[in-house]
């Protein structure tokens, strides 16, 4: 954990302890469940909320796609330009990852998103229309050059899929609460998936405890963590 980031946190006058955990250099080789059993489970306890973040998972669903493996279209190209810089990344800047954002979720949500963000910042005087209307899928593509993993460095990476599913199969068999996180040093912590989907408290409490990005943003190797509650 990054020197400045301490442990602890307060959520609600409750405090909080952010336990991240280090494996090794996760592959599709790798199963979840496993990676669970031998780094998390040993320093679990009873009422620990497990964290997964997002882009590990999807390389262990072999989602990773490197960038000699991507064909760029026109309409990449094209509407790759109009996506403004953000602080939160590169994003669909990038023209491959705009392609995958286009094989995810369709053409012609993505022509959509662009008009809404061209009305949002022409009409509106607002940013961020674009990933409102393309969706997390799109959000949480991670473009080529931007991981912190060398392995992973010419990949463009896409979001998990199915994490209500992951999320619900691993509480199944460990018998603590799960979720899938976008998390980074910017933005607002994403839940892309939880087996406590009902639970708004909880993801409250999920969402604030690691607004400050207990993971850490580079090499680390701590793709799972631990909230807990501290008595």
């Amino acid at each position: 954990m990054p020197k400045e980031k301490r442990p602890e946190i307060e959520v609600d006058g409750e405090k909080y302890l952010r336990i991240p955990i280090k494996t090794h250099i996760l592959t599709p080789e790798d199963e979840l469940a496993e990676i669970v059993r031998r780094y998390v489970f040993p320093k679990s306890k009873h009422g620990d909320i497990v964290f997964i973040a997002e882009t590990p998972l999807a390389i262990m669903q072999n989602r990773h796609r490197h960038i000699d493996s991507i064909k760029v279209s026109l309409w990449a190209k094209l509407l790759s330009r109009f996506v403004t810089k953000s602080p939160y990344g590169v994003g669909v800047r990038s023209p491959r990852a705009m392609q995958v954002a286009i094989e995810e979720v369709g053409l012609a949500r993505i022509l959509l998103a662009t008009l809404a963000s061209a009305w949002g910042k022409l009409i509106l005087r607002r940013r961020g229309d674009f990933y409102r209307v393309a969706g997390l899928a799109v959000k949480s593509i991670d473009a080529e050059h931007t991981m912190g993993v060398k392995e992973y460095y010419e990949y463009v990476i896409p979001g998990p899929i199915n994490s209500d599913e992951v999320c619900k199969r691993l509480k199944n068999e460990f018998g603590f609460d799960f979720c899938v996180v976008d998390v980074n040093d910017i933005q607002v912590p994403e839940i892309l998936g939880s087996s406590f989907a009902e639970n708004a408290t909880l993801k409250d409490i999920v969402v604030k405890s690691l607004a400050d990005n207990p993971l850490g943003q580079g090499a680390e190797c701590t793709p799972l963590g631990i909230i807990r509650k501290i008595q």
